[in-house]
């Protein structure tokens, strides 16, 4: 007996060359999200972005929220985003090691952190039974893949809602999307005055997500050099801090440092 989530070209591949003249059971082959899961759509300007973001973890608060991203390093830099921003955010993403993703997942799943942000490793295959909200930040390019993420919430008989984010450089894709489910998503509505109130929060802690993620991606650095093991501390607290703090204070130094350059050609 052979049993697979999906089936997949390379699962088709083992059946042929394991199976012989087997007989296939399959619940659906169709595009499905459950019944109980309320689909919505959010039209925004590709710049506004993180601050769309920020004003949904904010409006959801306290809810237990999959953020999907397409990419390591976004899903990355969106968590240490939200986590200046004070939102128990943690990232889970291929560039880390099984024990980290595994210390991660137990964190979302205890309730130590309500926010997992996380790429496609994510969608299928984990056992998380409870999900209130699934955020696709950035959109699938197959519809199948949206099944899959949309899917970690509304399950087991329990309501779910799935928030698409949509930029003037997605319309294309979403359609697609859209043309695949069979069916036109209702829209999100806010206010986008509102949203903009966090703008300038949410810029500054941008700029201190960036120079973080940096020094974690270069293992720390030039104090790093000859380290191992530091570009693997996606998810360490304390040390996250350090450099966290190292961060805003170099921040500070440099605006301070061209102020005293100013000075300097003065005189």
């Amino acid at each position: 007996m052979l049993f697979s989530a999906t089936m997949t070209s390379k699962v088709e591949k083992l059946q042929r060359a394991s199976l012989v003249n087997p007989v296939k059971v399959e619940v659906s082959d169709k595009f499905q999200t459950p019944d109980l899961l309320i689909q919505q759509y959010l039209f925004i300007p590709a710049k506004y972005k993180e601050c769309y973001l920020t004003y949904l973890m904010n409006q959801f608060s306290g809810q237990s929220i999959l953020v999907f991203a397409a990419t390591c390093n976004n899903s990355q830099r969106l968590a240490l985003l939200l986590r200046n921003l004070n939102f128990p955010a943690v990232a889970l993403h291929g560039q880390m090691s099984q024990p980290k993703r595994l210390s991660a997942l137990n964190k979302f799943k205890s309730g130590g952190r309500s926010i997992l942000i996380c790429t496609d490793v994510a969608s299928c295959g984990l056992d998380i039974p409870s999900v209130d909200l699934v955020v696709n930040f950035d959109l699938p390019g197959h519809g199948k893949d949206y099944i899959h993420r949309v899917g970690r919430t509304a399950r087991a008989g329990r309501s779910g809602r799935a928030i698409a984010m949509v930029t003037q450089y997605d319309v294309e894709v979403y359609q697609r999307l859209e043309g695949l489910l069979g069916t036109k998503l209702p829209a999100y509505d806010v206010d986008e005055q509102t949203v903009l109130v966090f703008l300038e929060r949410v810029q500054a802690a941008q700029r201190i997500a960036t120079r973080e993620l940096k020094e974690l991606t270069d293992g720390g650095g030039k104090r790093g050099k000859g380290k191992k093991g530091k570009k693997d501390d996606y998810n360490n607290d304390s040390y996250e801090s350090s450099i966290r703090d190292g961060a805003k204070s170099g921040y500070h130094n440099q605006r301070g440092g061209g102020n005293a350059k100013k000075k300097q050609k003065r005189r």
